[in-house]
């Protein structure tokens, strides 16, 4: 079993991702149209009272009010409490592999603004600009701390996204979204061109996968948001990627 302090670390870390993900779900409603994160008080979509404190503790104010505003009992979406539970969630997995430093804090503030990302954009079809710039942010620190692998990272930013850039301009845009183009540029620094390049398969895979698969089941059109399959093998590759990577190696 685990130590007592170690159940303790993992539980204040899960509750720290879920205030986080109280502020993402703030990001996926307003990035989209053009509202202030930060200024403008949380409010009631349908009736606009203004959140109080204890309306907004993650998870358990939604429990707690039963999935309804306290003012006018509309239904509240059920995206709240999964995004604040997916983010703690994802905190506590990212330190489970990666144990406390500053990688496992870098990776958090990538896995969050996927999150973001990929909602958003299942739901546009459009990767806002000031996510992959977050992301380059990153990107860049991370290049800082592990300043003797540069070239790696460097090389990761253009490994893909060079081929993506080519494939956006031969197709004007119908294959390749400008927004998946410099997603793969800001991750590939980021994470470095061998865990880029696996990312990007994963990515394609399950993208190709689950969007036939939706097609079939819910009748879902042919235009595929590539966000949030790109999000999810990014996410895999940082997470398990050197050790898929090491398996799949020494199969030769």
């Amino acid at each position: 079993m685990l130590p007592t302090i170690t159940i303790l670390m993992y539980i204040i870390i899960f509750m720290f991702g879920i205030v986080i993900g109280s502020f993402l779900n703030v990001c996926i409603y307003r990035i989209p149209l053009q509202e202030d994160i930060v200024r403008v008080r949380s409010h009631c979509m349908s009736c606009g009272y203004k959140l109080e404190w204890y309306d907004l503790v993650p998870l358990f104010s939604y429990l707690f009010l039963r999935g309804r505003c306290r003012k006018c009992g509309a239904k509240l979406s059920v995206q709240y409490p999964l995004i604040e539970a997916l983010n703690g969630i994802l905190y506590v997995i990212i330190v489970c592999i990666h144990g406390v430093n500053i990688d496992s804090l870098l990776y958090c503030l990538l896995g969050s603004a996927l999150v973001v990302l990929s909602v958003i954009d299942f739901r546009t079809y459009e990767i806002p600009f000031g996510i992959n710039l977050f992301i380059l942010a990153l990107g860049l620190i991370r290049l800082a701390l592990d300043y003797h692998n540069f070239l790696s990272y460097l090389i990761g930013s253009l490994a893909v996204s060079a081929f993506l850039t080519i494939l956006y301009y031969a197709s004007g845009g119908r294959a390749i979204g400008g927004g998946d183009v410099k997603l793969m540029a800001a991750c590939g620094l980021f994470l470095g061109w061998k865990l880029i390049i696996l990312a990007f398969g994963l990515g394609c895979v399950l993208g190709a996968v689950i969007h036939v698969v939706r097609m079939k089941v819910s009748g879902e059109d042919h235009v595929l948001a590539m966000g949030p399959y790109l999000s999810a093998g990014v996410l895999i590759a940082a997470l398990w990627g050197n050790q898929m990577l090491s398996w799949y190696l020494g199969q030769f």
